[in-house]
């Protein structure tokens, strides 16, 4: 592997390249800051005068000493709702933490967010908690407090199969897989909300704050006219020691954290999938260096070996059909010691053996014929596999279509859809058209996917794009008998470019939960490691069948 060494750094380039990075990087460092506020300074105080911790510091208590938390879904909602006063992270906080040495999903209602009030994307961001957690058989931790359904919304949440009701069969179904779920009540829990804890294994309760009901006391005094308080209708006193709804009544927050955590100390250990661990190797080179390997013009290429050089250990790297397909890297390496499957996009400009010029991030027929063959190497040999895209899509034209890219590009989306081992997914660039999908996009199951401050996301370039959405608007002023002037194309033009490049922000993305986090790229072989590990909890790996491949 051809790898830019430290030296680098002095290039003007890199100079520039990092630059233009930092910019990037410190908006999304400083969104983030923004959105770990929640409902903002006056929510955070009035909540904590309720002796309440925010759901941040809740789960900061659980996770074990020097322990990191993987938080998943921090800008959901980002954007969004602004006319019913916004949802930051979708009022839900969520994550991978470790407690007693252990992953454990973490999913903590923010009460400061509309009293914690389920948005849509509130639905959407725990019910991706809820398949992590069944797809690595990982136990599962909800804090609750919780308003229930926003009721102005609720059309958006309630009846359909991925809306609320949702959560509560997954309850079921994780429970027969013999997934462990404990929910503390550390606030309110209402109506059909009521169902999540209760359809936990066990269910703390906090006196005084925790309260859980079908109903309460102003719908009660509506639907019958008895007159009761909510905490002689469902507090921890009743469920405790009346009603045996819920099993630990605990004094304050503090005492209900820790119990959840001496709970989870005492599980006993399951057999794990057995992916291949060595000790770890550093990286050949700082990582902090594909700030300036990655050009701030995306138009222009850079060589993804150089980037691989700075996440795998160093000299782990066997190339499969390193002088065939150029345009995909593939091959065996280690991140943090475990084995994995590389399949990457070269965004240099590659010959073929022929002496033909290949675009670099187009995958061409023999790249998209080497992957698929790499990825069912890669299931023959229960390797999990990562994804690096930075891709543009298919080669096009006659001579591409001609040449069977339709069929060779069908073979590598078999693949990777029939992949049966662990898949993690790391945008490095633009992830465009059928490039997201042969590159293991969200539509394609991957354990972990994440983004870098330099992700893009659609069908196809802002340029293109903008460009052919002008073309139709013209044609049918054009039609309606309307000239319209090379100022006015400019101006429709600019609009139409604005609008798309917004859609193109890697935030629109992690808004949506297309993405699960934007990462530093420093932060990629922590994360991958980590999705590793939290991949090897699941023994349970079917037989790899790839069906009917266009051969």
């Amino acid at each position: 592997m051809d790898a830019l060494g430290s030296a680098a750094r002095t290039e003007e380039s890199f100079r520039k390249n990092a630059a233009a990075f930092a910019l990037l990087r410190e908006r999304i460092r400083t969104e983030g800051r923004r959105v770990e506020l929640g409902g903002g300074t006056q929510a955070m105080e009035k909540h904590r005068s309720k002796g309440k911790l925010p759901a941040r510091e809740r789960i900061a208590r659980l996770l074990d000493p020097g322990s990191t938390f993987l938080e998943i879904g921090q800008f959901a909602a980002y954007g969004m709702y602004e006319e019913h006063g916004g949802a930051p992270s979708a009022g839900t906080v969520f994550g991978v933490g470790i407690i007693h040495g252990r992953e454990v999903v973490l999913v903590a209602n923010d009460a400061t967010v509309k009293a914690g009030a389920w948005f849509p994307l509130t639905c959407k961001k725990n019910l991706r908690a809820q398949e992590i957690a069944i797809e690595n058989r990982l136990p599962i931790v909800y804090l609750v407090d919780s308003a229930g359904v926003y009721l102005p919304m609720q059309a958006e949440i309630f009846p359909d199969r991925e809306h609320f009701g949702r959560i509560f069969r997954n309850n079921a179904v994780m429970s027969s897989l013999g997934i462990p779920q404990i929910a503390a009540i550390m606030g309110p829990c209402v109506a059909g909300g009521a169902y999540l804890p209760i359809m936990s294994d066990e269910a703390l309760i906090v006196d005084k704050t925790g309260s859980v009901f079908l109903a309460g006391s102003h719908l009660v005094r509506a639907a019958i006219g008895e007159e009761v308080e909510n905490e002689a209708l469902g507090g921890a006193t009743i469920h405790c020691e009346i009603s045996g709804v819920t099993d630990y009544k605990m004094r304050d927050d503090a005492e209900c954290l820790d119990k959840v955590r001496s709970i989870i100390g005492k599980m006993g250990d399951r057999p794990r999938a057995g992916f291949d661990r060595i000790d770890p190797v550093a990286p050949a080179f700082d990582a902090e260096e594909i700030v300036g390997i990655l050009p701030a013009d995306r138009a222009k290429p850079y060589d993804m070996y150089q980037v691989l050089a700075r996440i795998i250990d160093d000299r782990s790297f066997d190339e499969y059909k390193a002088g065939f397909g150029r345009t995909i890297i593939t091959g065996y390496a280690r991140i943090d010691g475990w084995a994995v499957g590389i399949v990457a996009n070269q965004r240099s400009v590659v010959r073929t053996r022929k002496g033909e010029m290949q675009v670099g991030g187009v995958i061409y027929s023999d790249s998209a014929d080497k992957a698929a063959r790499f990825i069912m190497n890669c299931n023959q040999k229960r390797i999990p596999l990562v994804f690096f895209q930075d891709v543009t899509g298919f080669m096009v034209g006659s001579r591409a279509e001609h040449g069977g890219i339709i069929k060779d590009g069908a073979k590598m989306v078999n693949a990777v859809a029939n992949s049966v081992v662990p898949k993690f997914t790391v945008i490095v660039g633009n992830s465009y058209g059928a490039g997201n999908y042969a590159m293991c996009g969200k539509a394609y199951d991957p354990r972990l996917i994440v983004a870098w401050p330099t992700a893009q996301i659609a069908v196809m370039g802002g340029k293109q794009a903008s460009e052919t959405l002008l073309g139709i608007r013209l044609r049918a002023m054009e039609a309606g008998g309307r000239h319209v002037s090379e100022a006015e194309q400019k101006a429709l033009l600019s609009e139409i470019q604005s609008r798309y490049d917004a859609e193109l922000d890697p935030l629109f993305a992690a808004a949506r939960l297309w993405v699960d986090a934007i990462i530093d790229p420093t932060e990629t072989r922590s994360v991958l490691s980590r999705g590793i590990a939290m991949a090897d909890r699941n023994p349970e790996i079917p037989r790899f069948n790839p069906g009917v491949l266009q051969v």
